[in-house]
């Protein structure tokens, strides 16, 4: 029996912004390198850098899955490759910022 995933939700920039500030089980996850995390994030963020591989998935296995997961990266391309491997984890609530961090007109924060 094959299970197909759910169609990644890819939402724009003001659906994600949008939706976000009316979700109170949201967690917004960047999966960018730390160096890009370095040039500021959304505020609230917390980082898994997609890049390791392994361990982005030990990492994303340890999440709350019953979370909403609001997702970004730099453009879009590695956020929406994270909301798919999220969801063969188990995770069904994943939302994929198109454009990404580059288009992000909302509020920055500097990192920790």
């Amino acid at each position: 029996l094959l299970i197909l995933p759910k169609k990644i939700m890819d939402l724009t920039q003001q659906q994600w912004a949008k939706q976000l500030s009316s979700d109170s089980n949201a967690v917004i996850l960047d999966v960018r390198t730390p160096e890009e995390w370095s040039e500021g994030i959304i505020p609230g963020a917390q980082m898994i850098n997609i890049y390791e591989g392994q361990g982005f998935i030990y990492k994303v296995d340890e999440l709350d899955k019953s979370k909403n997961y609001y997702v970004y990266c730099k453009a879009g391309g590695r956020s929406a490759q994270a909301c798919q491997i999220m969801q063969q984890l188990g995770i069904e609530n994943t939302y994929n910022l198109m454009g990404g961090f580059m288009q992000w007109q909302g509020d920055v924060a500097s990192a920790e």
